[in-house]
């Protein structure tokens, strides 16, 4: 038989922004895909429908647009099931006016993720798994007759499998306007895999397959597809909806993020020295390209342009100018201001003071003195 196109929220195919990815698949024997689900981050779920034609399908829509409507803004338990709830609630009502038909249900299995906590809401058979370390753990409980024979004893899970009434539930949403969902609250690490699916996968594909699966295919969105393939392949012999979702905690996003801040941080400060230091640079330049002073040079005066000393070990003046005036033809106090170096802020300046000192030593006089005569 063909199968056929599904509707809103059950696109065969639906491609996700990395980190999650989901399909839903009519499968091989069903007219109708009575599968509905939720893919918006930090908000996802799977709903499968019970009650036939124009009644599975109408209680798990109803059930997911309830949900979405009713969901907390954050991943909080409490507030995630009193939206299941509410959920329950409406189907029943839809049903009472006429929309679907009465006694139409449909399981749930919502979650909402932060970081690496994870929240669930479940009531049904549909199933969470959670990839643990490379281990795949059943993270919820099936309300279905087959899991009470299993836990009593009288049944094993293989046998489980192939019993004429494994598709009995004992909880639904649509029955019981007094019906709360389980609430599950566990912590994952970083690399793990959250599983959400009905039971057209967990019925078709052994767990250990899917571990496999979940362990090998690091694309969310090919794992999805690879599972509900797996499914169609053994038969699908019901409505198959998977959902993906990889976990990544807020501490380590954190971690990435301050990483990114702090690089940017540091660099910002290289940045800053760089341009102090070359400021710094540009303005002693400056300086010393507009500073002369006096000094001497093979025993005579000299002008240098520049400042005295050196700058990171290179020295910060040049000789531009040696005189023919002698030091040692210059007053005392003379030679200790020249070997102090005398400083100007014009070349013009500069030679007119050494053109003083070659008066000066000519006269054999010191600047700013005047020669006295000595008494008769």
């Amino acid at each position: 038989m063909e199968r056929q196109p599904t509707k809103r929220n059950t696109s065969q195919k639906k491609k996700l922004r990395s980190g999650f990815g989901s399909r839903t698949d009519i499968g091989c024997v069903r007219q109708v895909n009575e599968d509905n689900l939720i893919v918006s981050a930090p908000l996802f779920a799977v709903a499968d429908g019970m009650g036939g034609h124009a009644a599975g399908e109408v209680a798990s829509e109803i059930a997911i647009n309830t949900l979405v409507e009713k969901a907390p803004d954050v991943a909080d338990g409490d507030r995630l099931g009193d939206a299941v709830a509410h959920a329950n609630l409406a189907v029943m009502a839809a049903a009472e006016k006429g929309r679907g038909r009465k006694g139409m249900g449909t399981t749930m299995t919502a979650t909402m993720i932060d970081g690496d906590r994870i929240v669930i809401a479940h009531v049904g058979d549909s199933r969470a798994y959670l990839l643990y370390q490379g281990k795949i753990q059943q993270l919820t409980r099936d309300h279905s007759l087959m899991s009470d024979m299993i836990e009593a004893g009288q049944l094993t899970p293989e046998e489980a499998r192939f019993h004429p009434n494994r598709s009995v539930i004992t909880r639904a949403l649509g029955s019981d306007p007094h019906m709360l969902p389980d609430i599950y609250e566990i912590y994952a690490n970083p690399g793990d895999r959250l599983l959400l699916c009905t039971d057209g996968l967990s019925g078709m594909v052994r767990d250990e397959v899917i571990e496999e699966h979940l362990q090998t295919i690091t694309d969310p969105q090919l794992c999805a597809d690879r599972l509900v393939d797996d499914a169609l392949a053994a038969g699908g012999h019901d409505n198959v909806t998977v959902i993906i979702v990889d976990i990544t905690s807020e501490s380590e996003k954190q971690r990435k993020k301050t990483t990114f801040k702090g690089r940017i941080f540091a660099v910002s400060i290289i940045l800053a020295l760089i341009l102090v230091f070359a400021t710094a640079i540009a303005a002693f330049n400056f300086w010393a390209k507009n500073s002369y002073y006096l000094a001497e040079s093979d025993g005579r005066v000299a002008i240098y342009q520049g400042i005295p000393g050196s700058l990171f070990g290179f020295q910060a003046s040049e000789l531009i100018f040696v005189s023919d005036v002698e030091l040692s033809d210059l007053k005392g106090v003379d030679v200790k201001r020249i070997q102090e170096n005398i400083r100007f802020d014009t070349l013009h300046d500069a030679e007119e003071s050494v053109a003083q000192y070659r008066k000066d030593a000519a006269r054999g006089e010191v600047p700013g003195q005047s020669t006295r005569s000595e008494p008769a």
